[in-house]
């Protein structure tokens, strides 16, 4: 692996570890960034991951196009080394979110795993896993479904659009994941879309998950908010912290954090930037009132 990769955090059975230390923790939650809008959760011996992307199946298939997916961050975590996750997402059907070589191996070795996904995508998320239709947890914008401790609601996702289906299911979507007394918004790809303050505002948001690589015509690739909306969407929402990520994956569509950051300053939003590899610990359940911490 070349030498100029950004070294995670914690990697491969250091962060396994890391996750096993935490495993009995009954007053917090926990999530470790495990690259461009994966994130691993963890609450008293739970596991919740989000969108996955721990391969490099993407440099594989572009690396002799015109659009060469440059890795820049190294892979935080052989997938077959968690063994443990009770449920997994895909937001929607691009590789970096629905990646064939990383959900494999994870519903492989981590036996009866629950995997949710957009309904208007069933059939093709398992034509590219070539698993089962039946054995896939779909949900459209609206509904939710419960898998304990994780209650998941489905919310839309613009991916530049509020794209839907022929029947008019959503094929973008972000989650809202409630367990215990905690509130977790992964928006999925998204750019920001009317109504979408007040959709989330149904719920008491402890953090927020946000991408911050924004759009670019020359990226040629569907667009997300930029680090200023993130960071602007976090405080409408009344959201506890963000996080803000799907940057230093690939050198064609990343930005830095440092406009988030500004934004997030500027705004009193309280906010976590993490490395690849790197955790995030809520505050104490019991001592936890609202969004202000």
């Amino acid at each position: 692996m070349s030498t100029h990769l950004i070294k995670p955090v914690l990697q491969d059975q250091d962060l396994v570890a890391d996750i096993a230390s935490v495993k009995h923790d009954m007053d917090h939650f926990h999530t470790w960034w495990l690259g461009q809008s994966g994130f691993l959760v963890s609450w008293q011996g739970c596991c919740f991951l989000f969108d996955p992307y721990l391969s490099d199946s993407l440099t594989h298939k572009y690396a002799s196009t015109d659009k060469p997916h440059v890795r820049m961050t190294e892979r935080v975590v052989a997938p077959e080394k968690l063994t443990f996750v009770d449920v997994i997402t895909s937001s929607h059907n691009h590789t970096d979110h629905l990646d064939k070589e990383t959900l494999v191996m994870l519903m492989e070795h981590s036996p009866g795993v629950k995997m949710i996904i957009p309904e208007a995508n069933r059939a093709f998320v398992a034509n590219r896993l070539e698993v089962s239709e039946e054995g896939l947890f779909g949900l459209d914008a609206g509904q939710f479904l419960k898998i304990p401790p994780f209650e998941i609601h489905a919310v839309p996702a613009a991916h530049e659009n509020l794209d839907l289906d022929e029947h008019g299911r959503h094929v973008y979507l972000g989650y809202v994941i409630k367990f215990g007394p905690w509130t977790i918004y992964h928006s999925g790809d998204t750019v920001l879309y009317d109504g979408m303050e007040m959709l989330l505002h149904q719920w008491s948001i402890d953090l927020a998950i946000l991408p911050i690589n924004g759009s670019r015509p020359e990226r040629r690739v569907s667009g997300n908010m930029w680090g200023k909306e993130a960071a602007k969407l976090a405080k409408d929402i009344g959201a506890g912290c963000v996080i803000p990520c799907h940057y230093e994956m690939f050198d064609f569509n990343t930005e830095t954090p440092d406009s988030f950051v500004e934004a997030c300053e500027s705004l009193g939003q309280t906010y976590q930037v993490l490395k690849a590899g790197g955790r995030w610990t809520s505050p104490l359940a019991a001592a936890f009132n609202g969004p202000d911490i």
